[in-house]
Order: C-alpha cells, then sequence, then structure tokens
C-alpha cells in the first residue's frame, strides 16, 4: 500500500503587481508540506515586470 504524501503544489501571485494594475501577472509554483505548514505561504520572489523583489502570496 502506497503512502499518500504530504507535499502539495502551490501557484505563489504578487500581491504589488495586482494591486497597481499593470498588465500581466507574476506567478510562480512551487512546493510545500501540508502538515509542516498549513496556512497560505508568503514569500519575497522577483517580480520580471516591475523589475524588484516583491511578496508574492499562495492562491488557491
Amino acid at each position: 500500500m502506497a503512502k499518500k504524501g504530504n507535499r502539495i503544489q502551490v501557484i505563489l501571485e504578487c500581491t504589488e503587481h495586482k494591486a497597481s494594475g499593470l498588465p500581466g501577472t507574476s506567478r510562480y509554483i512551487t512546493t510545500k508540506n501540508k502538515k509542516n505548514t498549513p496556512d497560505r505561504m508568503e514569500l519575497k520572489k522577483f517580480n520580471p515586470i516591475m523589475k524588484k523583489m516583491t511578496v508574492h502570496k499562495q492562491i488557491k
């Protein structure tokens, strides 16, 4: 019997870009352990459209 893993794929979307009204979106796909981090993730990632580091939050 195979054990079900705790790692799931999540999508991170830029919050500053969304609020600015510029066209396009900055999104990253990563994985997280849902047992260790049950709440939504928040990471600082590079936004290539705004050309700076911004806060990206988990969506869905």
